[in-house]
């Protein structure tokens, strides 16, 4: 590696623990204070470093932006698609993976289940953010305000006898969600299939997908399901931390 390029990463990386003076960063890539000031002055020129009133340098905007960019970049179904995999391979079920879009869930992958039984959904196909358990995911994961004025404006149709039908309903089980980590459908879209969901997360914390595990009630019980919890979150850990985002 350049060793220009090196010192640049290696200030860079040191500025993430706060800002420091022209000294410090000299002293953290063990350079003269001249060559340390000519390296960020550079890096200030391209918006990576800012330079405080008080003269001392903290992480800049370019960065952060550029980060943001590569990010927007990344096609969250082609990092979770071996991850998914790897789940399918263990369990066997319908696996699913769904984004929020106006309103609604989209269903971006799926991986049939290895038993006859199959489940009404595919690749594109919405779903409703109030009877399903990836679309309740993606609501919690929603800031406090914009949660509660999506619940007052949905419609709350009775798609089984077990759908949430109300504003109320549906906020206090979001409350469970985020509470707990993880999202369950019990028969509330179609009637004899459950499933449980967990989120995908991006740099800054916030929800960027949901993913899951369906299964009709035949095949697997709702107490079956629920076993697989842990297994369904450790494969979304795997899927954030590649993504470039953190953990549940």
């Amino acid at each position: 590696m350049s060793q220009s390029v090196d010192r640049a990463l290696t200030v860079l990386a040191s500025l993430a623990d706060g800002p420091a003076s022209l000294e410090q960063a000299a002293a953290r890539i063990g350079v003269h204070k001249s060559t340390a000031l000519r390296l960020l002055r550079t890096l200030e020129e391209h918006g990576f470093v800012h330079r405080q009133a008080d003269f001392r340098y903290r992480l800049g905007g370019g960065l952060f932006s550029l980060a943001q960019t590569a990010l927007e970049s990344i096609d969250v179904r082609a990092v979770a698609a071996p991850h998914l995999a790897a789940l399918h391979a263990a369990c066997g079920h319908t696996i699913h993976l769904a984004v929020y879009e106006d309103g609604e869930a989209t269903y971006v992958d799926k991986l049939e289940s290895r038993y006859p039984v199959r489940i009404h959904s595919r690749i594109g196909k919405r779903a409703p953010l109030t009877a399903t358990a990836v679309g309740k995911v993606l609501l919690a994961g929603l800031p406090e305000a914009r949660r509660i004025e999506l619940a007052q404006r949905l419609e709350y149709p009775a798609y089984t006898p077990r759908s949430l039908r109300t504003p109320e309903a549906l906020l206090a089980e979001l409350e469970t969600v985020r509470r707990q980590g993880w999202a369950m459908d019990r028969s509330e879209h179609e009637e004899n299939v459950n499933c449980i969901a967990v989120p995908v997360r991006g740099i800054d914390g916030r929800v960027i997908a949901a993913c899951s595990v369906s299964t009709p009630a035949v095949v697997a019980p709702l107490s079956a399901l629920r076993r697989l919890v842990p297994e369904l979150i450790a494969t979304a850990d795997a899927i954030s931390g590649e993504y470039g985002g953190r953990s549940s």
